[in-house]
């Protein structure tokens, strides 16, 4: 955690030091990885720590900062850029990272087993490289260059070619960065798929309403950050409840109500975006962000008490990089949805209008998956760890 702490540390003080766009390209790298490390280590640790009745209450507060944060952010950061410097988007994280540091160092101590473990360097540069060129593929597809071209089927030729040498690789590693057993658990597979779904679903919203609302109503940037940031009012109502609701009637219904309640919410901005109006926009976020908080968390939770103590932090670390990559092909591909939709008419409300129902269109459609994949997650028995 400290390395991560570490490196996201570092890649904030040089990102907000870059010189150029090259530079600051490098340094979110460096950031990404410190970032890459906190998020599951995070979850792990919460996993360790807590029982599954404890971790009811404590991994809603995780799952409800981590809402508050993918939507604060960004509207903190468009505050940052106009009236002080872009550069405090980066610089801000210093004193937060330091304070994470320092809360480490005093309060968390913890006692392990020292193992020597080889470190599957080929599995994660072959995993990380495919996934970077399937995305380049679904974002720049039709956008940088034709569908129909070279680039384009390099793109997804080379992503799924080198995701075949993954799995092979996989299989022969001593340590491997996604052991082989995860595709055999259902309960880990499903759940993982809720977490993708989930960061797609929630980044269509994210990623449009403020520039919807922007062009369709004329809202100023605040207001219609801030009609976005409802999501993040509803999201930490239900996350502190959904230990309740799992508790009584189990992780999989509790999912499946998160999941309708989701549905609703994207039903809601398809409907409110044929007439455009800042708060009910809103509404739809906040609906939106009830149904969420009742199914990222219990999901999540269901896998980590499937497994023993030592393949928690597989199962964490497969769910964040599950929501990541939801997440990016959630941009990529409602950011190819808008484009095609608007071509090139930025300013005209009514292509707009019409580039963000087609994009809450898409949200709904992965609201649909999400309700399926919460269907699909199998019965885990509530019990506390035996070796506690």
């Amino acid at each position: 955690m400290f390395v991560g702490v570490g490196l996201f540390l570092l890649g904030s003080i040089l990102c907000g030091s870059a010189w150029d766009m090259t530079s600051l390209i490098v340094f979110r790298a460096v950031q990404g990885l410190g970032a890459g490390a906190i998020m599951p280590m995070t979850l792990t640790i919460s996993g360790d720590i807590y029982t599954v009745r404890e971790r009811a209450q404590a991994q809603g507060y995780i799952a409800s900062v981590w809402a508050v944060s993918s939507v604060a952010g960004p509207s903190l950061g468009g505050l940052f850029a106009q009236f002080v410097s872009w550069r405090w988007i980066f610089w801000v994280n210093i004193p937060l990272a330091l304070l994470t540091a320092w809360i480490l160092w005093t309060r968390y101590h913890e006692r392990f087993e020292r193992h020597r473990r080889r470190i599957d360097y080929a599995g994660s540069m072959l995993l990380t490289v495919a996934l970077v060129l399937l995305v380049l593929g679904v974002l720049e597809g039709g956008h940088a260059w034709p569908w129909a071209s070279w680039q384009t089927a390099a793109a997804f030729g080379g992503g799924f070619a080198l995701l075949v040498a993954f799995w092979f690789a996989e299989r022969v590693a001593d340590d491997p960065v996604l052991p082989p057993w995860v595709f055999r658990s259902r309960i880990v597979v499903t759940s993982s798929l809720v977490s993708a779904v989930v960061g797609t679903t929630m980044i269509g919203v994210v990623s449009f309403v403020p520039t919807f609302l922007e062009v369709t109503t004329d809202a100023t940037p605040l207001v219609a950050g801030l009609s976005v940031a409802a999501l993040t009012l509803g999201w930490p109502i239900t996350g502190t409840l959904a230990g309740r609701f799992y508790l009584r009637i189990g992780f999989r219904a509790t999912a499946l109500i998160g999941s309708v309640g989701t549905l609703l919410g994207a039903i809601c901005l398809v409907l409110f975006s044929l007439e455009p109006s800042i708060g009910l926009t809103a509404v739809g976020c906040f609906v939106m962000g009830l149904g969420l908080g009742l199914v990222a968390n219990p999901s999540l939770i269901a896998a980590q008490s499937s497994v023993d103590l030592r393949r928690r932090g597989v199962v964490s670390g497969v769910s964040s990089l599950a929501r990541s990559i939801g997440s990016s092909l959630g941009v990529a591909v409602f950011g190819a949805v808008a484009n095609a939709v608007i071509a090139g008419r930025e300013t005209d409300a009514a292509a707009v209008q019409a580039g963000g129902t087609a994009v809450f269109v898409g949200s709904l459609v992965a609201a649909v998956l999400l309700v399926i994949s919460s269907a699909l997650l199998p019965h885990v028995p509530i019990a506390d760890d035996p070796s506690r």
